[in-house]
């Protein structure tokens, strides 16, 4: 993932966030603060059901 393009919400903390970055077949997610301390890799399956769920509410 060392090619990988970072991005965070603009409407993020500048210094508390997480970041996203796609990937060959899926989405990886990083803690902005901590990047050394590695990613959560989703597959792009994972990633739309996770998505989806943030959308209607299921972790609220």
């Amino acid at each position: 993932m060392t090619n990988a393009t970072w991005r965070k919400s603009t409407f993020s903390n500048p210094e508390n966030c997480v970041e996203v970055a796609l990937i060959a077949g899926g989405v990886a997610v990083r803690d902005s603060k901590n990047p050394q301390r590695g990613a959560l890799v989703f597959d792009n399956a994972e990633w739309r059901a996770f998505v989806r769920g943030a959308a209607a509410g299921e972790f609220s």
